[in-house]
C-alpha cells in the first residue's frame, strides 16, 4: 500500500511570533497551500472576507454569472486533475444555484471543494436573511458537510475537506462559512495537506487475478472514474496492448485507453453500439477498474446480472456504491495503484485473447468510421460537422458536453486520446457543456477543445460565455440545433406514440449571441456551408484568441406544438 499527498507549497507549522490573520485570508492560504491554481465563484456578502484574501493570492479568481456555472465549472476542474475543484458561492439561494454541480460531483464521484457563505453565527435560528440549514440541503449528497464554527479550525477543515474529496471514493465536499467566524484574527499556521492512500493488491489479490486471466479465453477491462492519471492510464494502456486483452470505457469517459488503441473497443452506455453491450454477457472475465458496473453500464441492473459470472471490481469504496450484479473479487486500489502491481503480472498471451480482441477492436472501427466529408444538398447535418472538424483537431483536442441526443456524436467520432480528454456529465444533467469548456480551455489554454451542445441545453447556461470572454477561455462551441428536448422527444415518441408534449422549443440566433459575448459566431443552415464555417470558427480562434460558436441548424421532426 502506498499513500499520495498533494505537495504543499509552503506550509508553515511551527509555532512563533507571527502577525494574526482573519480566518478568510487563512483559508486562501490552505487552499494555495494544497495547490489550488483557481475558484470559481459568485459574489456575496456572506464571504466577502475570503474573497479579499484572493485579492492578492496567486489563485486566479473566476467570477461566474451563475452558481450553476460556477459549480459546473469546478466539477469539470476536478474531472480534469485529482486536486478537487473549488467553487464559492452565497448562502441561501447561491447555495440552491450551486446544488446542480454538487449532485453531478456525486453521481460522477468527482472531487470538488464547495464553500458557501453563511449568516453570522449570533443570527444562527432567527429567521435570518437567507437563512438555511446547510447540514440538512446537502448531507445526502456530499461525502461531508462542515461549518467553521471556530475560526482558528479554519487550515484544519480545508485540509480535512480536501482529503475526504480525494479519499476513497472522490466525491464532493461542502463547507460553511459564517459571515462573522471568518472575520475572526488567528495564528496563520496552516494545516499540512492530508495525504490519501491509493491501495493496492494484496499477495491474495494477485494470486486470484492470475488464476483469473489463466482460466480466461474473453477477458475484458472497463477503465472508468475520475481518480486517474495520466501516467496510469499510459500504463495500463500498454499492459493491455501487450497481452493483447480489450478494454472498453464507462459511458462518457472515453480517452482512458486512447480511442485509436488496438486493445480499445468502445464506449459502454446509453447509446452505444450493439457490440458493447453483449460482449458484457460474452465475456467471462470482467474488469472494472476505477468505476464499478452501475445502472447505465448494466442497462438498467439488467445485464451482467448472473452470479456464476466472474467480475472483479477496482475501487477504493468499500462500500461499492452503485454496485449492480456479481462480485467476485474487490480489490481495493485507486487505479494507480492498482496498474502498478498490474504491471507485474505478466500472463502468457492466448491464441483466443488476440483474436477476441482484434473481433471487437474491427467492431468498434466500423462504428467509429467517419462518414463521408463531403456536403450533400439540404439541412445541416451532425455527421458533415464531425466528418469535416475531426480531420483538424490536434493529438491532444478535448470534447465537452452535458446531456441529449447531441452528444451521440461525440461518443462516436470524437478521438480522444488520452485521461480526460473527454469532460462531461454522467448524471445526465443540461447546462454542463459551456462551462465544462470554459474550465477545460483555461486549466489547458494550448489545447483545442470543443463542446457540443443541444440548443436546449445550450439556454441553460449559455451567459457563461460571458465569463470565456473575460478571461480569455476559446473553445469551439458547437450547438446543436434541432428546435426540441431531443431526448425526451424520442422517449415521447416510444411511449405515447403521436402525443408529443412539453418538448418544442423557439431558439433565438445563438451566434448572434456569441457576437454579443464578444466570440465569434456564425449560423449555419445549408449542409453545404458546414466545411467553410468549421474553418472560419477555427481561424477565429486562431488568430483572434475568442470563442467560436457554429449554430448548426439540423432538420427537426414533424412539429408538434
Amino acid at each position: 500500500m502506498t499513500q499520495t499527498a498533494i505537495a504543499p507549497q509552503s506550509v508553515p507549522v511551527s509555532g512563533g511570533a507571527r502577525a494574526r490573520k482573519s480566518a478568510g485570508h487563512v483559508i486562501v492560504d490552505s487552499l494555495l497551500a494544497h495547490g489550488v491554481r483557481r475558484a470559481h465563484v459568485v459574489p456575496g456578502e456572506s464571504y466577502l472576507d475570503v474573497l479579499d484574501g484572493l485579492h492578492t493570492s496567486p489563485i486566479e479568481t473566476i467570477v461566474c454569472r451563475h452558481e450553476g456555472g460556477a459549480s459546473y465549472m469546478a466539477e469539470a476542474d476536478g474531472k480534469m486533475n485529482q486536486l478537487p475543484g473549488v467553487a464559492m458561492v452565497t448562502r441561501g439561494p447561491g447555495a440552491a444555484n450551486a446544488h446542480v454541480g454538487l449532485h453531478t460531483a456525486w453521481q460522477d464521484s468527482t472531487p470538488m471543494v464547495l464553500f458557501v457563505g453563511l449568516i453570522p453565527f449570533a443570527h444562527r435560528d432567527r429567521e435570518a436573511f437567507q437563512e438555511f440549514d446547510i447540514k440538512a440541503w446537502f448531507d445526502t449528497g456530499a461525502k461531508r458537510v462542515m461549518v467553521l464554527d471556530h475560526a482558528e479550525r479554519a487550515s484544519e477543515i480545508v485540509a480535512e475537506a480536501f482529503f475526504a474529496a480525494m479519499s476513497g471514493r472522490p466525491g464532493p465536499v461542502v463547507i460553511g462559512l459564517p459571515e462573522d467566524v471568518i472575520l475572526e484574527q488567528i495564528a496563520p499556521e496552516l494545516h499540512p495537506p492530508i495525504p490519501v492512500a491509493t491501495g493496492g493488491m494484496t499477495n491474495a489479490d494477485t494470486e486470484t487475478l492470475v488464476a483469473a486471466l489463466a482460466a480466461s479465453t474473453k477477458p475484458l477491462f472497463v477503465t472508468g472514474g475520475n481518480d486517474w492519471t495520466q501516467k496510469g492510464a499510459k500504463q495500463l494502456t500498454r499492459w493491455l496492448e501487450q497481452h493483447h486483452i480489450p478494454a472498453a470505457a464507462e459511458w462518457r469517459t472515453e480517452g482512458t485507453v486512447p480511442f485509436d488503441s488496438p486493445s480499445y473497443v468502445g464506449p459502454i452506455g446509453y447509446g452505444r453500439p450493439r457490440p458493447t453491450y453483449d460482449l458484457l454477457e460474452e465475456t467471462d472475465l470482467l474488469v472494472f477498474v476505477g468505476t464499478v458496473p452501475g445502472d447505465v453500464i448494466t442497462d438498467g441492473f439488467l445485464c451482467r446480472q448472473d452470479w456464476n459470472k466472474t467480475n472483479f471490481l477496482v475501487t477504493m469504496d468499500p462500500s461499492l456504491r452503485g454496485r449492480s450484479g456479481p462480485v467476485s473479487r474487490q480489490i481495493v486500489a485507486k487505479p494507480d495503484g492498482f496498474i502498478r502491481d498490474l504491471a507485474r503480472i505478466e500472463p502468457e498471451v492466448k491464441p483466443e485473447w488476440k483474436a477476441w480482441t482484434a473481433r471487437m477492436r474491427a467492431e468498434q472501427e466500423s462504428f467509429a468510421a467517419l462518414p463521408p466529408a463531403g456536403p450533400g444538398d439540404g439541412q445541416a447535418r451532425m455527421d458533415t460537422l464531425m466528418a469535416n472538424l475531426v480531420p483538424t483537431l490536434p493529438h491532444d483536442a478535448m470534447v465537452t458536453f452535458g446531456a441529449g441526443e447531441h452528444t451521440n456524436w461525440a461518443h462516436r467520432y470524437f478521438p480522444t486520446r488520452g485521461y480526460a480528454s473527454m469532460i462531461s456529465a454522467r448524471n445526465g444533467s443540461m447546462g454542463y457543456s459551456i462551462p465544462s469548456a470554459i474550465a477545460a480551455s483555461l486549466a489547458y489554454p494550448g489545447r483545442r477543445v470543443v463542446t457540443i451542445a443541444g440548443d436546449g441545453e445550450f439556454l441553460m447556461n449559455g451567459q457563461e460565455l460571458a465569463t470565456a470572454a473575460q478571461y480569455g477561455a476559446t473553445p469551439l462551441v458547437i450547438v446543436m440545433d434541432n428546435q426540441e428536448y431531443g431526448t425526451i422527444r424520442t422517449h415521447q415518441e416510444r411511449h405515447y406514440p403521436d402525443r408529443v408534449s412539453g418538448t418544442q422549443l423557439k431558439n433565438p440566433d445563438f451566434a448572434l449571441m456569441a457576437r454579443a459575448f464578444g466570440g465569434y459566431g456564425i449560423k449555419v443552415d445549408n449542409d453545404q456551408d458546414v466545411p467553410a464555417a468549421i474553418t472560419a470558427a477555427l481561424q477565429a480562434i486562431d488568430e483572434d484568441k475568442v470563442f467560436a460558436l457554429i449554430h448548426l441548424i439540423v432538420e427537426q421532426r414533424v412539429k408538434a406544438y
